[in-house]
């Protein structure tokens, strides 16, 4: 292995599954990494393992992303590493049952770490990234960005923020020379499921993809330039006929007047 460095990719999440094959993945490209999560001992000793099989430096950096102390830790690395270069921000979890029958709190728990944490991580490594003129975020979203009706509804509008998060930063970014992507995994064979609360060995198997070939075909749209990925749509141009559909609705979503079907008609005047 070369020891030409890329850079150092941040990774959230990190521990297992989707964080874990993305550390795996881009040590093998050339970065050495800081892997953040809660568990200790399951970070080092992937620390341990990718050390030996890449002889990258990687840094251990456990933390709780929903505590706002540990979260102003990763916070403050982001911005005072100089050598950080790529940001992945995968640490959330999900839920599969009801929006009615949800625990409130546990909602608010998801929103804190899906949607607070990743964008103040986002707001603390970009500045860095302007000034360096160089640098990506890719940022984990879900398929239920698009289709919030497949699982819990606080879980799909958390994802569908991703999404738009990433799209606008995507177009103030434009020319700085930072890069942007969101991947859009479906069903992926983790851990998640059984957080969820609906283990993965209860879904359709055609729909259920390895972490690996999700990491994999993320790394390839990156390397092709996406914004947005979805690995397992199978053509491309649905999702731009899709873009397209949305492109054609922005100059029309702001007018002086209501829509004609919306504007109500004078009462007759009486005789």
């Amino acid at each position: 292995m070369s020891n030409y460095s890329k850079g150092t990719a941040l990774i959230t999440g990190a521990s297992s599954g989707i964080g874990a094959v993305y550390a795996d993945r881009l040590a093998r490209r050339g970065y050495d990494l800081v892997l953040v999560a809660r568990n200790r001992d399951r970070l080092s000793e992937l620390a341990r393992r990718l050390t030996d099989a890449t002889r990258r430096s990687i840094q251990v950096f456990p933390a709780d992303l929903n505590d706002p102390a540990e979260l102003a830790k990763v916070e403050s690395l982001l911005r005072t590493d100089r050598s950080i270069s790529l940001l992945v921000n995968n640490a959330g979890f999900g839920a599969t049952t009801p929006l009615l029958e949800s625990d409130a709190g546990r909602m608010s728990d998801m929103i804190s770490l899906n949607v607070n944490a990743l964008t103040r991580l986002t707001y603390a490594a970009v500045p860095g990234f302007v000034e360096r003129g160089a640098g990506t975020v890719i940022n984990v979203a879900s398929i239920v960005a698009v289709a919030p009706e497949i699982l819990n509804g606080v879980y799909g509008g958390t994802k569908a923020y991703v999404l738009a998060f990433s799209r606008s930063l995507h177009h103030e970014l434009a020319g700085k020379g930072v890069r942007v992507q969101a991947v859009l995994p479906g069903a992926i064979a983790t851990e998640f499921w059984d957080l969820a609360g609906t283990p993965v060995s209860h879904l359709p198997s055609p729909i259920v993809m390895t972490a690996e070939n999700l990491v994999d075909a993320a790394l390839a749209g990156l390397d092709q330039g996406e914004l947005i990925t979805l690995p397992a749509l199978p053509d491309a141009e649905d999702w731009t006929a899709y873009e397209n559909a949305r492109q054609k609705l922005l100059p029309n979503l702001s007018r002086s007047e209501p829509a004609l079907r919306y504007r109500v008609a004078p009462k007759a005047q009486r005789a």
